[in-house]
Formats: structure tokens, C-alpha cells, sequence
């Protein structure tokens, strides 16, 4: 067996149990090479991470920023493992000596997706762990005959029980999920877990999904591991989740009929069991209620964002974009483009004329569903009257532009939605305008923007800090600075990055007109606008490092005609977000050249996390975020120093290696974003 491999330990308030399932699991991989440790922790508040640091000190750390479930920390695990095969353990497993190498082999056998072990209760006896496919005939057998009775007929039920099938190697629709190894194949076809269920039922769509796909479950009885257990069954809150997921799987899977079936199959187990416990009640309280299979918490909860960009000509690897489509995976989204903090005006703006007519043309393309893949994802670009200098024309423009988006808005069925605003020149707008909740995203400091009417946007952004029901921040300087009147509503929320799409790639993948650039090569890919970016610093870098290319990738509003008298700097333009990857990954070393502004003091720019996802060494001027990203980021302060830190990772490499740089940011998934900021903004009050 050749294929790395990754243990991934989904942990949450484990502190208890971790220590010995680490131990061994250190055991279990004597012997093995190119094997990797990953705790993957939901927030944990009880020294998880503190047992974890102690018991395996080589265990890779990924923290998520809130408790996004069981299936959400698997996904941030594989994220991390980068193409291994991975085996998952709850931190309630305990891993027999031989284990891993008897799983590994049983993944060997031709057709095998997925090997799991013969799992032992605390007693050492074997338990019932292999399934057949959950159906209503089955739920029914085992609401009234019992789960181990109803198992001895196949057809009446779902359990696994003749002793004999646990002695020798074979098949299974499915099986426990506390300790099952996935082979890379099947993990690039079946794709991530289902990150809906949260906890229970996960396991079970993931393995049959992967049958659907032409993956073998193989059993490995060799293969031994102690499993605890037993919160299920003591705790009525996690009963009822599993109970409740059966029918959410069922409607998945097979439509709502068939999940109606399954509903009164599984409300009649609970029912005649009702008297046994608060478990049994809670359930079928559960049950009885909801209406909608599957119905994840917050499904009916649409989303309006107003956005500081514009879908059809910004880069749309911008944060309220990427937040935004992971949130319309579940949610039902309407993306409102930006209507800007000024009117483009000669002497103030740069290429005017271009910018109103390219809103214009952003204006004209309605409302639309861009993603085929995203049905729940609309945008729109209303026409916006941008004067804010005048409180008339601000009434105006904020009645024009609230009456646009509540039409549209009314149409697509949002009722009372979370409103999400970025810009600040919103506040007008949805002010009086119905809704759950207001959450300002809080990522700039706009009324620093050079060509903001200063004291106009700070009265916006005021407005929005003290009328918001939450404000997200992803600079914790700017949120220690306006804590005095944010409060207890502020939340930090960082940036994302879609790490498999920032995935590095080969020589071969990369476009042909980078290949013919000369290397080394010291790149920048993004908006060259000049109140973001030292230009002047550039020059310097092109003029002291005339053995490597400067590659600039982006669309500029600055003239770029000063670099000609430079033969070492390619100006490349606009390239899209699909190609941007494949650009940086011909990189030797990635530049943020940012000028010294409050402006940039404030930021986080989501490009450092997308530079370290390619394993990139990085040079940047400093700015407070920075601090966070020690050892991984070369962070300088003056023209000089900046450019010799450049040299200096040119000639001696970065100070991490690639793969810890893009280990270091597997666990920001957008999807985990996202997951943070719904269970912030549907919770919020008031």
C-alpha cells in the first residue's frame, strides 16, 4: 500500500476521551510511513486542544470556528489530508495494534471504497455495526418487533445480526460510522459528506452514495477497534436528531413518498416506546412537528445581501460572494450588487465613463440565476441613484432603490429574510424594510476609502453598528476599536478560502503565456487599484530584482504604462477566477504590496489565505492581521526592507513548506463560513 493516509479525529468537548484514542492510534501506525494525525475540533471549550497537544504533539491542528457538526468537521479533515485516503474515528475509539495496516489491506481488494472494523463494546463483545439500506419496511419490522429480532429477516430489518457475519470478510450497504477508511479514489468520486445532517445519517448517505457510485463497503473483521459510545442512547436531544435524520435520509434518497412512509414507520416506534423515557417524547414531539423532509434548521430563512461589489465585473472571489453561495446551498439567496458611496466624478474618479457605463450594463442584466448548479442563488443590480452628499437625493435614491429590491425580493418569496449588508450606503435602504434579522459585514472601513464622502459614510456606518442585530468583523483591530458601540453583538468572523479550488497545480496545467515568462517569477494576482496597492513599490521590486519577472494579473483603473521602461515586469490583465490557480501556481514567490493606509491597517485580504492554499511563500507590508499568520508570511515595513525580503525568499525559499502552508488554511472552507454566519444571524436578537 503506496496512498498516504490521514487519520482525521472529529472532536468536540472530547477532552475525556481523546487521550487514549490518540495513544492508540500512534500505536496502530508503528510501521507505517507517509501517515499523517488530524484533529479536527467544533469549538471545543473543555482542553480538547490541550489534550490533543499534549497525548500527540505531531497531530496537525484544525480549529472550526463554531460546533458545525460531525460531517462538517469530516469535510474540513479531508480538506486537510490533500489527496490521502482517510480514515475517520470518532474520539471515542480505541484502535486494536494491527488495525490500521488490516484495514488498508482490506481496501486493497478490487471494487473496495470503504473498509470498516469489526467494532467491540467496552466489554470486548462485538457489536451489531454492519447495516442494510434503511427502508419503511425495515423501520416498520423494527418498530415492532425490536431491532435484533427484526434483523434476522433481511427484509424486515435494517440491523445486521447473525454472528457469522462478523467472523469473516464481506460486504455491507453500510456500516457505524465511529471508524471507517475511505480510499482517495473514493473520496474524488463520491465527493464530501452531506454537512445537512450535522450529526447521524451522515454516514450512512455517505456510504451508500459511494455504492451508488461503484464502491464496495468491505468489512475487515481482523480489523479491531473498542468503541464507547452510548451519548445516543442517554442524551434525548441526540436520540432525536437520529431519529429525525432517518426520515431526512429517506427523503433525500428515495422522495417524499417514501419518506412519508418512513415517518410513520419511524412516529410508531417512538410511540410505542413513548413510556420509556424523554428521549421517546422528544422524538416524536420532533416528529410531529415538523412538516418538511429534509428541513435543516433555518431552510425556510432567505437571505438578502447587499453587496460592495458588482457579480458581473468585480472578482468573484470576493468574501460576500463566496459567503454568499455557500449560504444558497441550503438557504435561498438574493445578492443585491453594489450601489456604491459616490457618483464617479472627473478629478475624484478614475475613468469615469467607464465605470457608469459598465454599471449601466451590470443594471440591464435584471435579476438572474448565474449558477446552474445553485438554483437558490439570484442576483441583481438595481439602478442606484449614488448622491450622497444630498439628504434629499439619499431619500430618493433609498426609496428607488428599496422599492427594486422589495419587488424582486416578494417574487423570489422572501419574506422576512436575514438582510446582510457590506456597503454602508444600504443603511438607507433597508432600514424600514422587513426582516428576521440585519447583520452588517463589517470588512472595511469605508469611510476611509479615498474617494468616500468621509463624513457621510461614517454617518452610514455608524447607523448600520448601532442598528444592526449583529456586526461581523474580519479585522480584530477594527473590532476591538468599535466595541464601544457594537457590544456583545459583535462576532469575529474570518475569511474563507475554496482550498480545493486553490489547489496547486503541475507545470503541465499551467497557462502557456505565464510558461513563457522566464523565472524566477515574483507574482500578484488581483485589483490593481491605486488605493490598495504601492505601485512605487512595485517599480522597486522590478528595478532591484532584475533577474526575476514581475507577473501582474489583474484588471487596473491605474495607468500601467509606467512599467514599459521595465523588461522584467508582465502585465498579463484580467484573467478569470476559474484560471487564477493555475497562474499562481507558477509562482516562486506571491506579493501583497499594500500601501499604508487606515484603509489597509483594517483588512484582511482574502488573497493571503488563497496565496498560502497554494502553498506560495508570501512577502507583505504589514498591516495588524498579519499577526495571526506568524511563520507562515514574511511581513516587512519600507521599500527597502520589503525588496529584500523578496530576495531572500527567492534564494532560501519560504519559512514554511508548502504543504504546511496549505495545511494551515484547510480549515477555512467557505462552507464553514458560512455555517458560522447562519448560526449567528438566525439566532440574533435584539
Amino acid at each position: 500500500m503506496t496512498e498516504p493516509l490521514a487519520v482525521v479525529v472529529v472532536t468536540y468537548h472530547s477532552a475525556d476521551v481523546l487521550a487514549e484514542c490518540l495513544g492508540s492510534v500512534r500505536i496502530a501506525l508503528e510501521g507505517i510511513a507517509d501517515a499523517r494525525i488530524i484533529v479536527v475540533d467544533n469549538n471545543s471549550g473543555d482542553g480538547t486542544l490541550e489534550v490533543a497537544a499534549t497525548t500527540c504533539p505531531e497531530a496537525e491542528i484544525v480549529r472550526l470556528p463554531g460546533n458545525l457538526g460531525f460531517a462538517a468537521g469530516v469535510n474540513a479533515g479531508i480538506t486537510a489530508a490533500g489527496g490521502a485516503d482517510v480514515l475517520v474515528l470518532n474520539p471515542d475509539i480505541r484502535l486494536e495494534p494491527g488495525a490500521i495496516r488490516a484495514l488498508r489491506e482490506a481496501l486493497e481488494v478490487p471494487g473496495t471504497g470503504i473498509a470498516v472494523p469489526l467494532l467491540l463494546d467496552k466489554i470486548g463483545r462485538p457489536a451489531f455495526s454492519l447495516r442494510r439500506k434503511p427502508t419503511a419496511l425495515r423501520a416498520l419490522g423494527e418498530a415492532l418487533l425490536g431491532g435484533t429480532r427484526a434483523g434476522l429477516v433481511p427484509a424486515f430489518g435494517e440491523l445486521v445480526v447473525r454472528h457469522s457475519r462478523y467472523r469473516e470478510p464481506g460486504t455491507a450497504d453500510w456500516a457505524t460510522g465511529a471508524a471507517w477508511l475511505v480510499s482517495r479514489e473514493c473520496l474524488a468520486a463520491t465527493g464530501r459528506l452531506e454537512e445537512r445532517y450535522f450529526l447521524y445519517s451522515e454516514e450512512t448517505e455517505y456510504m451508500l452514495r459511494a455504492g451508488d457510485a461503484g464502491f464496495a463497503v468491505r468489512f475487515a473483521p481482523r480489523a479491531a477497534a473498542t468503541h464507547l459510545g452510548g451519548e445516543q442512547s442517554t442524551s434525548p436531544e441526540l436520540w432525536s436528531m437520529a431519529t429525525t435524520n432517518r426520515v431526512r435520509l429517506r427523503r433525500q434518497r428515495a422522495g417524499r413518498l417514501a419518506a412519508l412512509a418512513m415517518w410513520f414507520a419511524v412516529v410508531l416506534n417512538e410511540l410505542l416506546r413513548v413510556r420509556r423515557g424523554p428521549k421517546h417524547r422528544l422524538a416524536l414531539r420532533d416528529l410531529v412537528r415538523w412538516r418538511r423532509w429534509p428541513s435543516p434548521p433555518g431552510e425556510d430563512t432567505g437571505y438578502i445581501c447587499f453587496s460592495a461589489q458588482d457579480w458581473w465585473y468585480h472578482n468573484r472571489a470576493h468574501s460576500d460572494f463566496q459567503l454568499m453561495r455557500a449560504v444558497a446551498e441550503h438557504r435561498k439567496v438574493l445578492v443585491v450588487n453594489s450601489i456604491g458611496m459616490r457618483m464617479p466624478s472627473p478629478g475624484r474618479s478614475t475613468q469615469v465613463v467607464r465605470k457608469i457605463l459598465r454599471k449601466l450594463r451590470s443594471v440591464a442584466m435584471l435579476v438572474r440565476r448565474p449558477l446552474p448548479e445553485l438554483p437558490n442563488f439570484h442576483v441583481m443590480s438595481p439602478l442606484p441613484l449614488p448622491f450622497y452628499g444630498s439628504p434629499l437625493l439619499r431619500r430618493i435614491n433609498a426609496f428607488v432603490v428599496r422599492a427594486q429590491v422589495t419587488a424582486v425580493s416578494r417574487a423570489l418569496g422572501l419574506r422576512q429574510p436575514v438582510i446582510m449588508v457590506t456597503i454602508p450606503t444600504a443603511w438607507d435602504v433597508v432600514r424600514p424594510m422587513a426582516r428576521r434579522s440585519l447583520v452588517y459585514n463589517r470588512s472595511d472601513r469605508h469611510s476611509d476609502f479615498p474617494e468616500s464622502d468621509r463624513a457621510t459614510i461614517q454617518e452610514l456606518e455608524r447607523g448600520l453598528m448601532r442598528g444592526a442585530d449583529t456586526v461581523l468583523y474580519v479585522s480584530q483591530a477594527l473590532m476591538d476599536e468599535e466595541r464601544s458601540l457594537t457590544g456583545e453583538r459583535a462576532h469575529f468572523l474570518d475569511h474563507g478560502v475554496d482550498v480545493d479550488h486553490f489547489r496547486p497545480r503541475p507545470v503541465s496545467e499551467q497557462p502557456a503565456d505565464l510558461r513563457r515568462i522566464p523565472g524566477p517569477r515574483i507574482g500578484f494576482f488581483g485589483a490593481l487599484d491605486e488605493f490598495v496597492v504601492d505601485f512605487e513599490l512595485l517599480e522597486r521590486v522590478a528595478a532591484e530584482l532584475p533577474e526575476a519577472s514581475l507577473v501582474l494579473i489583474g484588471d487596473s483603473g491605474h495607468p500601467m504604462d509606467r512599467f514599459d521602461k521595465y523588461p522584467n515586469v508582465y502585465w498579463l490583465g484580467f484573467r478569470s477566477y476559474e484560471t487564477i490557480p493555475a497562474y499562481g501556481s507558477g509562482f516562486d514567490v506571491a506579493l501583497m504590496p499594500w500601501q499604508d493606509t487606515p484603509w489597509i491597517h483594517h483588512s484582511n485580504p482574502i488573497k493571503l489565505k488563497e496565496y498560502l492554499a497554494l502553498g506560495l511563500p508570501v512577502v507583505s507590508t504589514e498591516f495588524a492581521e498579519l499577526a495571526k499568520y506568524d511563520g507562515r508570511v514574511r511581513a516587512t515595513s519600507g521599500h527597502a526592507r520589503f525588496v529584500e525580503a523578496v530576495r531572500e525568499t527567492l534564494h532560501r525559499g519560504g519559512s514554511s513548506t508548502p504543504e504546511q502552508l496549505r495545511a494551515s488554511v484547510a480549515d477555512y472552507s467557505w462552507r464553514s463560513r458560512a455555517a458560522a454566519l447562519t448560526a449567528i444571524a438566525e439566532t440574533a436578537r435584539r
